[in-house]
């Protein structure tokens, strides 16, 4: 897959409690996005954070209840984006959603690795 040199990035910050039928949200969210057959996603887990509940979300060792922040950054071009939005405002009952132009600097693989896409 070749992405151009402009596409968009989508956010898609959430906690990392949040479910989907049982599954981490997050994975949930990862999942589609390949079955979309999306460039790429990558889940980064925060340390600290609040959102829109104002409610500090720690990493702190005497932390008894830890909900941790979590990230969903998936660049592609604007319209095949576009397909996972549906999803993803159906299923983000809290959180924050973010789309921004980027600039692809480079996006490859390693030479001789197979790239499997669902057909």
């Amino acid at each position: 897959m070749k992405l151009p040199d402009e596409a968009f990035l989508l956010r898609i910050y959430v906690g990392i409690n949040d479910k989907h039928h049982g599954v981490p949200l997050y994975e949930a969210i990862v999942t589609r996005a390949r079955e979309l057959n999306l460039a790429g996603a990558t889940v980064l887990r925060g340390v600290l954070g609040y959102g829109a509940s104002s409610r500090i979300h720690s990493a702190k060792l005497l932390d008894l209840s830890v909900d941790l922040p979590v990230v969903i950054e998936i660049v592609d071009t604007e319209d095949r984006l576009a397909l996972l939005l549906p999803f993803v405002d159906a299923h983000v009952t809290e959180g924050l959603v973010t789309m921004e132009k980027v600039r692809v600097v480079g996006y490859r693989h390693r030479a001789g690795e197979t790239v499997q896409h669902p057909a």
